[in-house]
């Protein structure tokens, strides 16, 4: 048994892909394959599930897998202290990142960090399937930090730092019955026709909680994967929307409304995977972002 082995099970396992692990570890499948197979005669226990459409871990492979990961992450702990020894941070921070998110200015902190570290490869991760998503990716190893937006409780294996927030606000059409007015209670919303993000966001999760909270009964007529078009809904008629502030902006064509009765605070948080500690390069990016927002720059 060798390392890479080990290195080409583990990416199946997390992947549930041989196509997926090949692309990870940069090799062609047939590779992976043949690997695996040599790990599974030297062992002498079929690891994987090939005959059905996810690739699965038999018994074997769910014994074998922590066991893998712990040898993994203990020879990359090892290359990190042999790299600080000589000067020099090395490795990859698979970064989980959400679609539409400018209280930090990516490009700007990652630059930064590359300056202090540039010997770290940072791969970023844009989830289409929202918080929830990345959250899932991060469980199952595929990231090893990500943005996240999670109101209410932190999902279990997660660890979860609070960074910003934003509170949302209504937005309707200029020519809407609620535009001449500053506030409206979120009682008064019932009924509306309402723009929102998927399923897995942390913006519909924020609405869908505040409107279950308080009872009251709310439609979803269109959905959306860029907040940052919402406005743009709402000027065509579309419905209206709740956006966190810092989108909306001076948007024409609309009118912004503070909703009263109900938490609409949108969270944005820095979460990474619990019961494993992070690797070295890891740690120095969540050092950096640290500190960007400490300097207070990411503020709605």
């Amino acid at each position: 048994m060798d390392l890479r082995q080990l290195e080409y099970f583990v990416a199946v396992a997390e992947e549930a892909s041989f196509t997926r692990a090949a692309a990870r570890v940069h090799v062609v499948q047939s590779a992976v394959s043949a690997a695996i197979k040599t790990l599974e005669r030297e062992l002498g226990a079929s690891l994987l599930d090939r005959n059905s459409k996810r690739v699965l871990l038999t018994d074997a492979g769910e014994a074998l897998l922590p066991r893998a990961q712990a040898v993994l992450d203990a020879v990359s702990e090892a290359r990190d202290a042999v790299a600080q020894a000589q000067g020099g941070l090395t490795g990859t921070v698979r970064l989980g990142t959400l679609t539409s998110v400018t209280l930090i200015n990516l490009p700007e902190l990652l630059g930064e960090f590359h300056r202090r570290h540039p010997g770290v490869l940072v791969r970023t991760n844009a989830a289409t399937s929202g918080s929830l998503g990345l959250v899932e990716q991060l469980l199952d190893r595929r990231l090893d930090l990500s943005f996240v937006s999670l109101p209410g409780e932190v999902p279990d294996g997660i660890v979860l730092d609070e960074l910003s927030q934003s509170v949302m606000d209504l937005v309707v059409p200029l020519d809407h019955p609620l535009a001449a007015r500053d506030e409206v209670p979120i009682t008064d919303l019932a009924g509306l026709d309402f723009i929102d993000s998927p399923l897995g966001y942390g913006n519909r999760m924020v609405a869908d909680r505040a409107f279950a909270a308080c009872a009251v009964p709310r439609r979803v007529t269109v959905e959306m994967s860029d907040i940052f078009t919402g406005v743009d809904f709402v000027r065509h008629g579309l419905g209206v929307v709740l956006l966190p502030d810092y989108i909306i902006g001076a948007a024409p064509g609309v009118r912004k409304l503070t909703v009263t009765g109900a938490d609409l605070t949108w969270p944005l948080g820095l979460a990474w995977p619990a019961g494993r500690r992070p690797s070295a390069a890891t740690r120095a990016l969540i050092g950096v972002i640290h500190e960007v927002f400490r300097l207070g720059e990411p503020r709605s």
